[in-house]
């Protein structure tokens, strides 16, 4: 029922985070084997790290969990625990390390979040660099203000469902 993964916390330290399972058990050789096959996925793969139109790994039920944001919830466990925020930048997998660069000094400042200020500024139509450049521009311009002003157009971007996948 659930998905849990590595994570990088608050100063780079490891939490278990928490998603409900929206993928088929055996998805990395599901993924391999489309990328191999369809060289437009293969691009998109590479650019965005998601695969907006069709994503062989995914169920019916996860389409669905994901399209509604439903399977972020379990990400409130992640929050009573102290290892996430309600809002922060989202907390990057160990292996993208080196993709970040040095950014990350700045993300892993504060606490990873649920949602923050690229899931409210296109969400998954945003490229990897650009979700980064998002995360780096919230931890710097930190205020209570603009955790709310995250949170209120969060309700938005999930009730819209717009790049959503």
């Amino acid at each position: 029922v659930f998905y849990v993964s590595k994570r990088l916390g608050q100063n780079g330290k490891l939490f278990n985070f928490l998603k409900f399972r929206t993928m088929y058990k055996d998805n990395d050789r599901l993924l391999k084997e489309y990328l191999s096959k369809n060289k437009e996925a293969r691009l998109e793969w590479e650019k965005y790290q998601k695969l907006k139109n069709f994503d062989p790994r995914v169920t019916r039920i996860g389409r669905f969990l994901r399209k509604t944001s439903l399977d972020e919830l379990p990400q409130i466990i992640n929050v009573l625990f102290g290892q996430m925020s309600l809002v922060g930048p989202r907390p990057y997998l160990p292996q993208e390390l080196e993709k970040i660069g040095d950014s990350i000094n700045t993300i892993l400042l504060t606490k990873p979040g649920i949602t923050g200020l690229w899931q409210v500024s296109g969400r998954n139509e945003l490229d990897f660099q650009t979700r980064v450049d998002l995360d780096c521009f919230y931890v710097t311009n930190w205020s209570l203000w603009f955790d709310i002003v995250i949170l209120l157009k969060t309700i938005y971007a999930v009730l819209k469902q717009k790049g959503a996948y």
